[in-house]
Formats: C-alpha cells, sequence, structure tokens
C-alpha cells in the first residue's frame, strides 16, 4: 500500500485533534467578538506577559504596523495595555488586563484545559511516550524538509 496515499492513524488523529480545537477556539473568539489574530495575540501575550510588541511581531509573522493596529484594538477592547519598560522608556511592554481563567475568557483556553485535564487522568506512561513520539516525528519532518 501506498503509504503517501492513505494517512496514518497517528495523523489522522493529530488532524481530529488539531480541527477540534480550532473549532473550538473560533466559537469561543467569535463569542468573544475577537478576530483570529487577535485571539491568537492574546493567548500569546497571556502565556509571555510583558512582552514586546516587536516579540509579538515576530511571532504572528505580520508587519510593524500590523501589531501596532493589533495591540490598538486590544487595548480598545481592555483586555491588554501597554507599559513602558522601565530600562528603556522608548520600549513598550505587552500585557493582559483580563484573566483568562475567568468567564468569559475562559473559553479561549477550556479546550486546552480539558483536553490536559484528560490526560492527566491517563494512569501509565502513554502520554510521556506519546509526546516523545510527536516531538521526534515533528524533528524528523522539520530535518527531512530542510534536506
Amino acid at each position: 500500500m501506498d503509504s503517501g496515499a492513505v494517512p496514518s492513524a497517528v495523523r489522522r488523529a493529530l488532524h481530529t485533534y488539531m480541527q477540534a480545537r480550532a473549532d473550538a477556539i473560533t466559537v469561543a473568539r467569535r463569542s468573544l467578538g475577537l478576530g483570529e489574530g487577535d485571539a491568537k495575540a492574546l493567548l500569546h501575550i497571556a502565556d509571555n506577559p510583558g512582552i514586546r510588541p516587536t516579540q509579538l511581531r515576530d511571532h504572528l509573522g505580520i508587519t510593524s504596523a500590523g501589531v501596532t493596529a493589533l495591540i490598538d484594538r486590544l487595548v480598545e477592547k481592555d483586555v491588554v495595555r501597554r507599559d513602558v519598560d522601565a530600562d528603556d522608556r522608548r520600549v513598550n511592554r505587552i500585557a493582559v488586563t483580563i484573566d483568562l481563567g475567568e468567564d468569559p475568557w475562559s473559553q479561549l483556553t477550556r479546550f486546552d484545559e480539558d483536553f490536559d485535564r484528560a490526560v492527566s487522568g491517563i494512569d501509565d506512561d502513554r502520554p510521556a511516550m506519546f509526546a516523545e513520539l510527536l516531538e521526534s516525528l515533528t524533528r524528523e519532518t522539520l530535518e527531512r524538509g530542510r534536506a
């Protein structure tokens, strides 16, 4: 059988997971009135408090003007704030002003938290083995892509 013609069971399962996660985040962000880029930025800022706009720009792969407009929208919605860097007053640091663990904002992270809870309920070595497998497959796939 041609392995390129039929996706592996692992790839199908990953695709199903990624689609379910994307669908859950789409429903959440729409109910919160956030665009896709705004939601991604908000989650990244929450994971990286005090991030510089240039770092956020690089993470999202957008222009400087794009990140400025994005941050302006999030500031306007009162979900992030700009703080002046204590060491360099020319630099802004971005931080969230909301608690992503509280409703309605928790909708953005609920799928991941529910997934983590389900994984923590598995009592054997399977989660660690699966994580190692995914990391290995990702490395190998990226290496092949560079060759």
